[in-house]
């Protein structure tokens, strides 16, 4: 969503499959399926489940499929529970698309935001004990058209009508075609460093807020004047 505008279905693409086998070959396949030189393979199963799980199709998403796309390549299978983490420092589009593709998930506990505002990857494997981080490079993104930043502008400004945002959305899908295509280097900083594993997900058990009554997990209770309260119920008593 930009600017409080769901993007139209206008632009919606029907991707052709590409064979499970290609990603072995080295080199990248868009949506289209194009082979591209001195890239990685992107099945366009990857793009479908992204834009479905993620809403639209965007240039940020874009990169996080490379990036994704790129981690399973160099460090690993998909996580089905937490062999791979993903360290991430922003909480930009790219994210989802993270999720998705390698089964990193906040839900799993290895998926671990650092909110640092940067557009960079880290992905470590507990069996290999291997680490690369991948930071998008300024050009990465690939820069609007002075047409797409007017768009840009108008939906921010609330300005925009139903064609300017049906263009804005056209221009979105063809700079996030353009990333997909776009040879690695081009996108990306990629260095293989030193793995700094998180500890893995643990279970806690509850206790009950003297509070509101609700449950909360015992590592996040506050002891205050003999009772045992949850964050919010902490916080309201102690600026009181």
């Amino acid at each position: 969503m930009i600017g409080g505008v769901m993007p139209s279905m206008l632009g919606k693409r029907a991707y052709a499959p590409v064979p499970v086998s290609a990603r072995r070959a080295g080199t990248a396949v868009h949506s289209g399926g194009v082979k591209l030189e001195g890239g990685i393979v992107i099945e366009t199963t990857d793009v479908q489940r992204s834009r479905e799980f993620h809403g639209h199709m965007c240039p940020g998403l874009a990169i996080g499929i490379r990036a994704a796309d790129l981690a399973l390549d160099r460090i690993g299978s998909r996580a089905a529970d937490e062999e791979m983490v993903a360290v991430v420092e922003t909480d930009m589009c790219a994210v989802d698309a993270v999720q998705v593709l390698t089964g990193c998930t906040f839900g799993k506990g290895n998926l671990v935001h650092r909110d640092y505002g940067k557009n960079a990857f880290t992905f470590i494997s507990r069996p290999s004990n291997q680490a690369i981080r991948i930071v998008t490079k300024p050009q990465g993104f690939v820069p609007r058209s002075d047409e797409h930043s007017d768009l840009f502008s108008r939906i921010r400004t609330g300005t925009a009508d139903e064609a300017d945002q049906n263009r804005f959305w056209e221009l979105q899908e063809e700079r996030a075609k353009r990333v997909l295509e776009a040879p690695i280097d081009d996108i990306f900083v990629i260095d293989e460093v030193d793995p700094v594993v998180p500890a893995r997900a643990r279970i806690h058990d509850s206790v009950i807020c003297a509070g509101c009554g609700e449950q909360a997990m015992e590592t996040r209770a506050h002891l205050f004047r003999g009772q045992i309260f949850c964050t919010p119920c902490f916080e309201e008593r102690d600026r009181s």
